[in-house]
């Protein structure tokens, strides 16, 4: 563990150094360069670090040979879990009284998805969560992490993913419009390891982190992200794909709307190139469709690369209002107004969905977007 230990320093200007101490963090004010975007006001007191014996209720569709147990702080640190590497996620560790282990073992392929349901009843509750998500060495699973309800939610969810293994995990957010949501999700891929990554935000105020860390030579990362804004909603997608091994793979692909007055959507997008990481392949990139006057939405992507012996890099950005021409297409082929929008709009989520790679979720998200689409577009005059 030393070696993996080192590895963890990290030298990029948008990440601090993972830490277990809250002291490393201290509370931000909004003027710092990763929470000038983020409403720090209107999170309900997530950053203060009062403790609470409040909890999500959870539901589970276990697998045969995969177990859910809870393990103490220091278990989950023994397990090799990256450290926090922000201010909700330390106190997520610090005050969740252990955590959540969700273990598939080695050599277990698991063909039906493991569904873990998070269920909050209240905005005024504050929750503190600790997840462990382990998938043993040439295991392969599918991980459904499903949030619904109301709560303030701060957690910090580990995944470490095993030599050869194969771990496909979405993230869902579909919380009640007062839910306030601060996530971490950390994934640690072994070497020949293969991890896709799916975020998905529709209700709440959302700030979530992604970060990936390789373990040895051969990794390989796919992350994805759909998030659809309404009026006055704040969701916040951050990126950080750590190449801490050489010929590893990362691909981000980021699709967002927005709609309705105050819609604020965020994605920064950060990919560090060590210098070891020679023969490393990385791409980012998000693109984001407004669909009504009043929304704003930022998006930074950023590479910061230490070698030149690489495969390839790059990123890219768009942000742009709902095409003219393509509804006009449609139109003129006898296809009435509201079914061009919506055609349009699922035209532009569609290709992030099918890759999600779970099996009955698609038709879900889709019937998701529809319902965001019939509160402010559908019948209504776009951009």
């Amino acid at each position: 563990m030393a070696s993996a230990v080192e590895t963890t320093k990290v030298a990029s200007h948008l990440h601090a150094n993972p830490s277990y101490d809250v002291a490393d963090f201290p509370k931000p004010n909004g003027r710092e360069e990763v929470w000038r975007f983020t409403p720090v006001k209107r999170l309900g007191g997530l950053l203060d670090g009062e403790p609470s014996d409040k909890h999500l209720d959870i539901e589970t569709t276990l697998p045969e040979g995969v177990t859910l147990t809870s393990i103490s702080t220091e278990e989950a640190r023994d397990l090799g879990e990256l450290a926090p590497t922000d201010r909700p996620s330390v106190l997520a560790v610090a005050n969740a009284g252990g955590a959540v282990l969700l273990d598939v073992p080695a050599d277990t392929e698991v063909d039906e998805p493991i569904i873990v349901r998070l269920r909050g009843s209240s905005a005024d509750d504050l929750v503190w969560g600790h997840v462990v998500v382990r998938i043993g060495r040439h295991a392969k699973a599918s991980v459904v992490v499903d949030h619904k309800g109301s709560a303030r939610y701060a957690a910090n969810t580990s995944m470490l993913v095993g030599d050869g293994a194969q771990l496909t995990v979405v993230s869902l957010q579909d919380w009640d419009d007062d839910a306030v949501h601060l996530g971490r999700d950390a994934i640690r891929v072994g070497r020949d390891a293969t991890v896709r990554h799916s975020a998905i935000s529709f209700g709440g105020l959302v700030r979530l982190n992604v970060e990936v860390q390789y373990d040895g030579p051969g990794g390989s990362a796919d992350l994805y992200g759909l998030y659809f804004a309404d009026a006055g909603q704040h969701l916040e997608h951050r990126l950080f794909a750590d190449h801490t091994a050489p010929r590893t793979r990362s691909n981000v692909v980021y699709k967002g709307a927005l709609q309705g007055e105050g819609a604020h959507t965020v994605w920064i997008g950060n990919v560090l190139i060590r210098k070891v990481a020679e023969g490393i392949e990385t791409y980012e990139q998000n693109r984001n469709l407004v669909l009504t006057d009043g929304c704003r939405a930022d998006s930074v992507p950023n590479l910061e690369i230490e070698t030149g012996e690489i495969e390839g890099a790059g990123h890219a950005s768009t942000t742009g209002r709902f095409d003219d021409e393509q509804l006009f297409y449609l139109q003129s082929r006898g296809i009435e107004e509201d079914e061009a929008r919506r055609l349009v709009v699922h035209g532009f989520f569609n290709d992030i969905i099918r890759k999600i790679g779970i099996e009955g979720l698609e038709e879900q998200l889709m019937a998701t977007v529809e319902a965001e689409l019939a509160k402010n577009v559908t019948g209504k005059e776009i951009l």
